[in-house]
């Protein structure tokens, strides 16, 4: 394979440097774009070669067969996977994904993502991210207890409160956190919370825990607005995915005054300029099971949905949507990184070229991996906190890590992206050298 160095610069910002292919375009791998951020950071920085080399893979990747006894009476096997970057900084902490299309590469890239996350958000925790290749929604609910306890089993030599906590993800939710709590409790032979967050409240779950990556976002939003100049109360927003993340964004961003104009998901999408009820989307959607025909409303296709006219874009489904050909159609001022890696190398390029401000990933979607710390917290401590601490807690937290990417951005003519990486790894870095790691 013929692998070079290419470096990128545009209106004189250093944008990407990575070992690839010469032909590098859109479809580059998400393992390969988190490394890429990897090593370009430690440019920046002025790092040596090492520090690449000692965090350009993760530390462990488990690969686990999963048989589950069907309704049928048949067997099933699952694939199974859990990465778990690094545990420099503390235990490793991410989420767990249900998805047709999970791989290996997938989730080591969302492993290495969830190290910088943590570390920007000074959260004492490295990096993990589980997923299963399966389609939960033709799975029957016991279909689906027997998998995510079968999959506890399988990685349970390797988790625990002090190594590798999960949470949900993709397609999981607090009922499947509450099963794998449940399943390694019993392994144990002892009550253990605290392997486990995003569960539900009755079982040592947070308050403020199923809308946190939607309110840190927002959070996130309103720094950059105010840092832009731009007035919430007279803008509007487009929110690609309309889960768990996309339903509380559009709810919370109308609590402060945004007119939402666009949400779509996996079946359709529902656009109205001047306007969309944020809670009745969210009560048609449950009732429905999609977006699309919601009264007033109107499907857009969706190569043309971020296209849409707004101040504020925000994917928030899966990675590599707003591709070189995307982000040269796009209209917004803003790009909110819900999602995990939602826009390619070439993608953040046009977005800088055409003077988006893009809130990347690792902070904007940090508000649920931090409140998830919070809830290991309670659950180590045995304390309970009410909503309103917690929500303080997030906000103090997502706007001081903003304020610490912006202030990299600005004094160092960084882009928003490097200027967050650069936060981050220096952090991990001084950990590392703290605990006499040398290589």
């Amino acid at each position: 394979m013929n692998r070079s160095f290419v470096c990128v610069c545009v209106k004189g910002y250093l944008v990407m440097s990575i070992v690839v292919d010469a032909n590098l375009d859109d479809s580059v791998s998400a393992f390969r774009i988190a490394q890429a951020e990897l090593l370009h950071a430690c440019e920046a920085l002025g790092l040596g070669p090492g520090v690449y080399e000692r965090f350009k893979e993760p530390q462990r990747v488990l690969v686990v067969s999963i048989p589950v006894e069907m309704d049928s009476g048949e067997c099933r096997s699952f694939i199974g996977y859990r990465a778990q970057h690094t545990d420099v900084m503390g235990p490793t902490k991410g989420g767990i994904r249900y998805h047709p299309s999970v791989t290996l590469d997938e989730v080591k890239a969302l492993s290495m993502w969830m190290t910088f996350k943590c570390s920007l958000l000074s959260l004492p925790y490295g990096g993990g991210k589980g997923g299963v290749v399966c389609n939960p929604k033709e799975l029957s609910l016991g279909e689906l207890e027997r998998l995510s306890r079968g999959y506890i089993r399988a990685i349970s030599d390797n988790i625990g409160p002090e190594k590798d906590i999960p949470a949900p993800d993709v397609y999981t939710n607090a009922q499947i956190m509450g099963w794998m709590m449940d399943e390694f409790s019993r392994i144990e032979r002892r009550y253990s919370p605290g392997v486990i967050t995003g569960k539900p409240l009755v079982l040592g779950g947070s308050l403020g825990r199923a809308e946190a990556t939607a309110r840190g976002c927002v959070y996130t939003i309103q720094e950059a607005a105010r840092k832009l100049s731009i007035d919430l109360e007279s803008a509007t927003a487009v929110i690609q995915g309309f889960g768990n993340a996309g339903s509380y964004l559009a709810t919370l961003l109308a609590e402060i005054g945004v007119r939402i104009v666009g949400v779509n998901d996996s079946k359709g999408s529902a656009y109205n300029p001047k306007g969309l009820d944020a809670k009745a989307l969210v009560k048609f959607k449950e009732e429905t099971g999609s977006v699309q025909g919601f009264p007033g409303s109107e499907n857009v296709p969706a190569e043309d949905f971020l296209a849409l006219p707004c101040d504020i874009l925000i994917p928030a489904a899966l990675e590599n949507v707003i591709t070189s050909k995307v982000a040269r159609r796009i209209q917004a001022k803003i790009v909110a990184e819900a999602a995990n890696g939602p826009t390619t190398p070439r993608g953040d390029e046009v977005l800088l070229d055409r003077g988006i401000f893009v809130i990347p990933d690792i902070l904007a979607n940090a508000g649920g991996v931090t409140v998830s710390y919070f809830e290991w917290v309670q659950n180590l401590t045995r304390l309970t906190w009410t909503e309103d601490e917690v929500n303080a807690r997030l906000k103090a937290s997502m706007v001081g890590a903003f304020e610490k990417m912006y202030e990299v951005h600005s004094n160092q003519n960084k882009t928003p992206r490097l200027a967050a990486y650069m936060v981050a790894l220096q952090r991990i870095v001084d950990a590392a050298r703290a605990r006499g790691w040398t290589c």
